[in-house]
């Protein structure tokens, strides 16, 4: 009786490995999908805002109302992230970038704050290279300094606009609980998990 428990008791870990499995390859799949479908919409419903502010920062700023920046993204792959432009190129005598705070001009610190800057990356979704919940995308310097076991697990999902880190205070908390946050959800990631940190 109890060879069989015990043989009994593998068998149910063997088909909740697989379980799990299956569940995971499904999110794989249909999360970038879901994910395309509701940005295309969000594009479509937004657009209207998205030229409105679009205008303003070329008014402010004589230049392109976008910023793009390399980041890492699913399984290691570089892409380049898609923002509105909060700060301006203003330089020192040398030719060195001031610091954020000397070139962040009144309508750049508004999206910042409200998140609007985030919003073309809907465009990122729709290219693949985001999903709508996910870990937040480092730039390629950042994720060099890390260990590599915590980089496998980053590069096994897409990055998202939104995470557990920044529902749990963003910039606001320690870098670290940042990451401990990042891999909490690599480790948890479902349906169930995106749809509660979406409208927490």
């Amino acid at each position: 009786q109890g060879v069989s428990s015990a043989a009994s008791d593998v068998y149910k870990r063997q088909m909740m490995d697989i379980s799990d499995g299956l569940s995971s390859e499904l999110m794989h799949i249909c999360k970038p999908v879901i994910s395309s479908l509701l940005a295309g919409m969000a594009l479509v419903i937004l657009s209207p805002l998205l030229l409105t502010i679009s205008v303003l920062l070329f008014l402010s700023t004589r230049k392109s109302p976008f910023f793009l920046q390399t980041r890492v993204g699913y399984q290691g792959k570089l892409f380049k992230i898609i923002k509105f432009k909060t700060m301006t190129d203003a330089r020192d005598e040398h030719g060195r970038l001031l610091p954020d705070n000397q070139r962040l001009f009144p309508l750049g610190n508004f999206l910042r704050t409200n998140s609007l800057d985030e919003l073309p990356q809907l465009i990122n979704i729709l290219k693949g290279d985001m999903v709508i919940v996910g870990p937040r995308p480092w730039i390629p310097s950042q994720m060099e300094a890390l260990p590599p076991n915590y980089c496998r697990q980053r590069y096994s999902v897409r990055p998202g606009i939104t995470g557990m880190a920044q529902i749990h205070g963003r910039n606001g908390i320690p870098f670290c609980r940042r990451l401990c946050y990042d891999v909490l959800y690599v480790r948890r990631v479902s349906f169930l998990l995106d749809v509660s940190l979406v409208f927490r």
